[in-house]
C-alpha cells in the first residue's frame, strides 16, 4: 500500500457539484488541493490515502466551483446607493462622472475595491473581472484579498482626441500592461474602454490594437439602451454591433457588457466572431435598461457570463441574488418556465463566465488539474430544508449568506464565516470615512 500523500487541504464530506461535463452531482465526497490545483475529486472512499495541512469538514454542505463574476466596478462600493431610482444616462452624466471626477484617486480606488472583495469572498464569488481607472490599485487589493482577477484597465474621451491624447492613453495602456505581464493564474490584465459613444473610433481601435497585439482581452459596456443604440446609428449610420465589426472590435478576445438591445443581426455577429457577452440583470434592472437576449445568444453558441455591475447601480455584489434574478427574469420574459433553467444558470454563473474571459483552462468546474477554486455552502438552514436537486437549490434558495468556507487557489480565505485576507471592519470604516467625503461635497 503506497504511503499516505501530503497535500494542503482536504474538503471531505457533503455533496460535491463539479459542474465538469453533466452535472456530476457526488455524495459524501472528497476534493483534494496542492500548490493552488485541485488533485482529486471524487468520492471518499474512491479517495486515496492523504495527510492534509488543513481539512475541511463539509457534510451537510453542497461543495460547488466558485462564482465567476464577469463584471463589475469595485471601486463604486464608495457610491453604493448615491443615486438610485434614475435612468442610466441621468445617473451617468449627472452624478457617477461629477462624483468621480471629484473623488477618484488610488486611495479611493484601493479602498473601495478591498470592500467590493470582502464583499464577494463573503457571498461566494472567486473570480472577478473588474473595469475602472487606476486599475493597478484594484489588482493591489484584489493580491491582497486572495481574489482571482481580470483586471481592465479604463479608457473613455470627454472630448475628441488629439493625437497628443491617444499617444497618452496608449502609453498608459502599456505601461499597465507591462507591469501585470506575464500572466500568473490570479491576475490577467485587459484592457476595458467605456463605451462606443464615450469613446471615439480612433480609441477603439488604439485600444483593440494594442490589446492585440499583447494577448489581453478587450472589454466595453455595449447597447446596454436603446437612447444609445440612437446615438451610433445618429453618428455612425448603422447599429452598434456592425459599427465594431467594422472597424475590427470583435472577436475571440473581446467580451461585450449588458448587450440588451441586439437585433437578430447583430447576434448573428457576434456568434460568427466569438465575440462573449456578460449579462447584467440587477443593473439592468433597475436602471430600467431593457432585458438582453440571452436565451437567444446562448442558441446561437455565443459565450455568455454573469456579472453584478457595480455598487452603485446594483447596489450589491451577491452572484447568488444575480442567478435567481437571471432565472427569474427570462422564464417571464419569454413566457416560458424552462427557459434559463438552474443548470444553464450556474453553468453561466462559473464555467460560462470562465469561457466568456478566457479562463475557462483554469476555472469554472472542480476537476483535477484545474486551479482550486471552490466554495461550501450550509444547507443546515430552514430555507434550505429538505435538498432534492443541488442546482436547483443554489439558484433558486440560497443567499450569499449561506457560503460558509470560500476557497481560492487552494487558499482558505473564508473559514465558518470569518475573512482570513481582510480585516472588514477596517475596510468598512475606511469607505465611510470616503462617503462623508461625498455627502460633504454633495451639500
Amino acid at each position: 500500500m503506497p504511503a499516505p500523500q501530503p497535500i494542503d487541504l482536504l474538503v471531505s464530506g457533503g455533496t460535491l457539484l463539479t459542474l465538469a461535463g453533466p452535472a456530476v452531482t457526488i455524495d459524501d465526497a472528497a476534493v483534494g488541493v496542492s500548490g493552488g490545483k485541485i488533485l482529486f475529486a471524487c468520492a471518499r472512499r474512491e479517495a486515496p490515502a492523504v495527510i492534509p495541512r488543513e481539512t475541511l469538514d463539509a457534510a451537510g454542505c453542497l461543495v460547488l466551483p466558485g462564482l465567476v463574476n464577469t463584471h463589475t466596478h469595485l471601486p463604486m462600493t464608495c457610491f453604493r446607493g448615491l443615486a438610485d431610482d434614475l435612468p442610466l444616462m441621468e445617473w451617468l452624466h449627472d452624478h457617477m462622472f461629477p462624483a468621480e471626477a471629484k473623488h477618484v484617486n488610488r486611495e479611493m480606488i484601493y479602498r473601495g475595491a478591498l470592500l467590493g472583495m470582502a464583499e464577494m469572498i463573503l457571498s461566494g464569488t472567486t473570480t472577478c473581472c473588474d473595469s475602472y481607472f487606476y486599475e493597478s490599485s484594484v489588482v493591489q487589493a484584489a493580491l491582497d484579498a486572495g481574489v482571482r482577477i481580470v483586471a481592465g484597465q479604463g479608457f473613455i474621451d470627454l472630448s475628441p482626441p488629439g493625437a497628443a491624447e491617444l499617444a497618452s492613453k496608449a502609453a498608459a495602456a502599456e505601461k499597465f500592461l507591462s507591469r501585470w505581464m506575464p500572466l500568473s493564474p490570479m491576475v490577467t490584465p485587459s484592457l476595458f474602454c467605456h463605451s462606443p459613444y464615450t469613446c471615439a473610433t480612433e480609441t477603439l481601435r488604439l485600444v483593440k490594437r494594442i490589446a492585440v497585439e499583447s494577448g489581453v482581452s478587450f472589454m466595453m459596456h455595449l447597447s446596454e439602451t436603446r437612447e444609445e443604440v440612437d446615438i451610433i446609428r445618429s453618428r455612425y449610420g448603422t447599429r452598434p454591433v456592425s459599427y465594431l465589426e467594422r472597424n475590427g472590435i470583435l472577436g475571440e478576445r473581446t467580451a461585450l457588457v449588458h448587450c440588451v438591445w441586439l437585433d437578430e443581426d447583430e447576434m448573428d455577429l457576434l456568434a460568427a466572431s466569438g465575440t462573449a457577452a456578460c449579462h447584467c440583470p440587477e443593473s439592468n434592472m433597475k436602471l430600467a435598461s431593457g432585458i438582453a437576449p440571452v436565451t437567444a445568444l446562448l442558441a446561437r453558441g455565443v459565450a455568455v457570463g454573469l456579472g453584478t455591475d457595480g455598487c452603485a447601480s446594483n447596489n450589491d455584489l451577491d452572484m447568488m441574488l444575480e442567478m435567481d434574478t437571471m432565472a427569474k427574469l427570462h422564464k417571464a420574459a419569454t413566457s416560458n418556465p424552462a427557459a434559463m433553467d438552474a443548470e444553464t444558470t450556474l453553468r453561466i454563473a462559473t464555467i460560462g463566465g470562465a469561457r466568456a474571459l478566457g479562463l475557462q483552462d483554469l476555472v469554472g468546474t472542480i476537476e483535477p488539474g484545474k486551479r482550486a477554486d471552490l466554495i461550501v455552502v450550509d444547507l443546515r438552514r430552514p430555507h434550505l430544508t429538505p435538498l432534492y436537486r443541488p442546482c436547483s437549490h443554489i439558484v433558486y434558495a440560497c443567499r450569499g449568506s449561506d457560503v460558509r468556507d470560500t476557497i481560492i487557489d487552494g487558499k482558505v480565505v473564508m473559514r465558518n464565516r470569518e475573512l482570513r485576507t481582510i480585516d472588514v471592519q477596517k475596510a468598512m470604516d475606511d469607505v465611510r470615512e470616503i462617503a462623508e467625503r461625498v455627502k460633504k461635497d454633495g451639500r
